[in-house]
């Protein structure tokens, strides 16, 4: 049977489920940016559980880039805390599987791989707090020219937990220069994505030798009269799960984040299915 496809801008309007069924279909694959406006989403890491409380440590200790919204239970790929009918096996664009160390492979969906051990952990993503900038009049560079954020490796030391440990990954967005402190202030009230940037200006100052040259996503034009912006990355604990060497752990392609249910400015993650 075929399945037609979908683009990014038919699924501009559509609700976090429609844009979830989308996926598991496998009627689209391409970044979350801009979709399901309003709804959090979210970065993963999915690992056995023998090494889950260590990794949920490092996040406890490194909340900008690894803010927790969502612990799914041993073996269930249910997120019921996110959204209804979630299978985190199906329900993100696209996969990175690593097996001791190294990527193994990048597909649509985890099905085949999945085993009884392993827990999923859902991380705030930055993505979560753009439309409120947008609301704000600031602009986002890569939403408007339809590509996916730029990231960077940056020379900022982490706090280490058990095997995992490392340097923070960060995002950055063009921001005028006039709106820098206005960013800084939306940015702040989310938490649960990132929070406040971290840095403004010379990229050298946080070890980022070239912004035309992004270790994951898109370069962006950074315009007469702004300034670069960064932000904690939750591609962060993906380097992390790496440089551990874990016999396995899967995460979500860079921009190819989980649109959960849950509401972005939500005072908790929490979401009641209970009937």
């Amino acid at each position: 049977m075929t399945i037609s496809s979908v683009s990014h801008t038919d699924l501009v309007s559509a609700t976090a489920g429609d844009v979830r069924s989308a996926i598991r279909s496998g009627s689209y694959a391409g970044h979350t940016a801009g979709l399901a406006a309003g709804n959090l989403q979210c970065n993963l890491a999915i690992l056995p559980e023998r090494f889950a409380l260590d990794f949920l440590r490092f996040c406890q200790r490194n909340p900008k880039p690894c803010p927790v919204v969502g612990v799914g239970d041993t073996g269930n790929p249910q997120l019921p805390t996110l959204g209804r009918g979630i299978d985190i096996r199906t329900d993100v664009p696209k996969y990175r599987v690593f097996r001791n160390g190294s990527l193994s492979n990048e597909v649509t969906d985890i099905v085949d791989v999945w085993a009884d051990d392993l827990v999923t952990v859902a991380l705030g993503c930055s993505f979560t707090f753009e439309n409120a900038l947008l609301r704000n009049g600031i602009p986002v560079r890569h939403s408007e020219t339809g590509k996916n954020v730029p990231m960077y490796r940056s020379n900022i030391d982490l706090v280490p937990a058990g095997p995992f440990g490392g340097q923070m990954v960060v995002t950055m967005r063009p921001i005028p220069e006039g709106q820098v402190n206005r960013t800084r202030e939306i940015c702040s009230r989310y938490p649960q994505a990132h929070g406040a940037p971290i840095a403004v200006g010379d990229p050298a100052q946080i070890g980022i030798a070239d912004l035309s040259r992004p270790d994951w996503g898109d370069a962006v034009d950074i315009k007469p009269g702004e300034v670069p912006v960064y932000w904690a990355c939750g591609v962060t604990p993906q380097n992390v799960l790496l440089d551990a060497g874990l016999p396995i752990c899967i995460t979500h392609s860079p921009g190819h984040m989980l649109v959960a249910d849950v509401a972005e400015d939500a005072e908790t993650t929490i979401l009641n299915t209970s009937e």
